[in-house]
């Protein structure tokens, strides 16, 4: 037993640093990853918006111009605030159509065929994002699809290309499938013995789906919000290829400061820091109100 006392004291001496050694290990590589593709791009952007053209000196010009008053109107806050809206009003649309359907595939239908069902609902994604965005523009134009079943109904037809409403409508399609697939890791964890209990007690069904149902998967409602919520406040097909002037959004800002005749990389820069600031507020929420394992799973 004595020669191994040696051995045993030289483990013990070595283990702080085995304590500090092993999480440098596991999270030495999410952190590099984390630095080049983040923070050090980051720091590009914030350096470049303190860049003024035909000034040498760096300042906040940039940013004050997002302030701006032209005419009585601030150009730059309306179409972020309009950005805003879109977002909001995907996600509210993403949630009333896709918490039904979650709720069918995780509790209504068969379970042999729910992976099935699912698979056919996303298949949409597997397509590009632009071909679905032009796809509505067969479906809402004048002489469109949706305008040529309503006039065999006898019905008036609509315009709704180059509008707030084909934006929001191509927009909701869009984002729908990531709805469901977080509201649905939320509801197949719903307890039913919840929901018998409610019913046994005399509760009745809209009481017991704003009493049991929706605390037991409130996590999973704001993780999917928020997720929808953070892609459709960047998203630039759909405002871009269904909308009109009127429905330009912050993305389409930047894309114009960067690409266009301007060539503003500035400014540009400074209005990516208020679209990353937004995300980054919304992940931060996220991450404190949601249900991490519903994201994870997710």
């Amino acid at each position: 037993m004595a020669p191994s006392q040696p051995s045993v004291a030289n483990a013990n001496a070595s283990a702080p640093w085995l304590k500090w050694l092993e999480p440098l290990v596991l999270l030495g590589p999410g952190a590099v990853w984390l630095g080049v593709f983040l923070i050090l791009p980051t720091s590009l952007i914030f350096i470049e918006s303190l860049k003024i053209p035909g000034q040498e000196a760096w300042s906040f010009g940039n940013y004050q111009r997002v302030f701006e008053n032209i005419g009585g109107t601030f150009i730059y806050l309306t179409v972020v605030w309009r950005s805003f809206l879109f977002a909001a009003a995907t996600t509210t649309g993403c949630l009333v159509l896709g918490f039904p359907v979650a709720y069918w595939f995780a509790l209504m239908a068969p379970k042999r065929w729910r992976n099935l069902l699912l698979l056919l609902f996303i298949l949409p994604l597997w397509t590009s994002s632009l071909l679905r965005s032009y796809s509505w523009i067969t479906i809402l134009r004048p002489t469109g699809v949706m305008n040529g079943f309503l006039n065999l109904l006898g019905l008036p037809g609509v315009n709704l290309l180059n509008k707030a409403e084909g934006v929001i409508i191509g927009m909701v399609y869009a984002f729908l499938p990531y709805m469901v697939l977080i509201l649905y890791t939320s509801l197949e964890k719903l307890d039913l013995r919840l929901l018998e209990a409610a019913e046994d007690l005399g509760a009745t069904a809209v009481q017991t789906f704003w009493r049991v149902t929706v605390p037991q998967v409130r996590p999973g409602i704001i993780a999917g919000s928020a997720l929808v919520g953070i892609t459709s406040f960047g998203d630039f097909i759909n405002p871009e290829v269904l909308g009109g002037p009127a429905s330009r959004t912050i993305s389409y800002l930047i894309e114009l400061q960067f690409l266009g005749a301007s060539r503003n990389w500035g400014f540009g820069s400074a209005l990516s820091l208020v679209l990353i600031l937004g995300v980054t507020g919304v992940i931060m929420l996220l991450l404190k109100y949601g249900d991490r394992s519903v994201i994870a799973d997710g």
